[in-house]
């Protein structure tokens, strides 16, 4: 378990004001704990939508923000040398496909800022370390579901390649200067505040606005969609393993979702119809991923417990709330769900 002390606990998480980040101060913050949120909101999305994640806790006493990229270590100890219980590690340049278009970017944000992200940890003196990895370093791995004492990772793009070199300084830290290091594997993970670049925020956006979307394949291909709640459990639980310095642990579902039903629910928690238009697969793309989470319920009592379908609903009721050219045309039913309001779904397309 991590340091206790008699004065508030604290955490720095990187990556902060992001889709994952947001989340994670929800729950430190919920949970009476100092929070330092580090974020350099960079132009991969609207910045606009990262100060929305956090606007709510401006002003708290127990919230700071530091809007710092990690890549600079001096300004990043500048502004965050600090005593801290746990650091959490979340920032990074997304996405599999710009990856591969721009892998030099790549390597400068993820390797190169999460080596500073653990010199700091050495420096402050942190007793642990928690890294959002990723299940694409598992790549073309067929011995599904994943586990992570199979085959060695077989990254098929930059990125990819980056969050296994990630795992591998962990260790080297873990190793030479103590410091305990827990790499989560996270499994696609969807819900409220996802970045827009991502397939099930982006269909909703273009299926709402009557605009067609691109499908790549033949719909069978299957993702462990993982609920934001539930991966913010597995971090929330992975702050007080100790029963070693360095581990790899898949947080996920086991039940992957297909392509063909993510459009379908998605039909369903929007009531629009979705113009699909058919493209051959992507490099980069994987067909498959499952995680065996055998090992996160073992270590970490990790479970997921929110299935895909009710996820889909709680994203679109999240749709509602925050975009406000939407909110006319949704309307909360007494079960959580979402649907339209009575306008010819047809016709409520042309709104955005």
């Amino acid at each position: 378990m991590v340091q206790v002390h008699c004065e508030t606990p604290k955490v720095l998480i990187s990556g902060g004001a992001g889709f994952i980040g947001s989340h994670v101060v929800d729950r430190f913050l919920r949970e009476g704990w100092f929070v330092r949120a580090v974020d350099n909101f960079d132009d991969y999305y609207d910045s606009t939508l990262k100060s929305q994640n956090i606007a709510h806790h401006i002003g708290d006493a127990h919230f700071e923000l530091a809007r710092v990229d990690i890549r600079n270590y001096e300004a990043l100890r500048a502004r965050c040398f600090d005593r801290y219980d746990l650091i959490v590690h979340l920032a990074a340049r997304p996405g599999v496909r710009p990856s591969i278009e721009h892998p030099a970017v790549y390597y400068e944000t993820n390797v190169r800022g999460t080596l500073n992200v653990l010199r700091l940890a050495r420096e402050c003196v942190v007793p642990q370390v928690v890294f959002a990895s990723s299940s694409s370093v598992y790549g073309r791995n067929p011995h599904l579901p994943w586990k992570e004492d199979g085959t060695d990772p077989q990254p098929i793009s930059p990125y990819a390649a980056t969050k296994v070199t990630c795992e591998i300084l962990g260790e080297q830290y873990a190793r030479r200067y103590g410091i305990r290091f827990i790499a989560l594997r996270l499994f696609t993970i969807y819900g409220p505040r996802q970045r827009p670049d991502l397939c099930i925020h982006k269909f909703a956006l273009r299926m709402l606005r009557g605009q067609p979307i691109t499908l790549y394949g033949d719909g069978s291909s299957t993702r462990d969609y993982t609920y934001v709640q539930d991966a913010v459990e597995g971090i929330w639980a992975a702050k007080d393993y100790a029963q070693s310095n360095f581990e790899i642990i898949n947080i996920g579902t086991g039940n992957p979702v297909s392509l063909n039903r993510v459009v379908l629910l998605l039909e369903e928690a929007l009531h629009v119809r979705a113009d699909s238009r058919w493209e051959g697969e992507q490099r980069g793309d994987l067909r498959h991923t499952r995680a065996d989470c055998t090992k996160a319920l073992d270590l970490l009592g990790y479970k997921s417990l929110v299935p895909f379908s009710e996820g889909i609903l709680g994203f679109a009721d999240w749709m509602r709330q925050s975009r406000q050219e939407y909110a006319d045309f949704f309307v909360p039913t007494p079960w959580g769900k979402v649907i339209l309001t009575a306008v010819d779904a047809a016709g409520s397309g042309n709104t955005g």
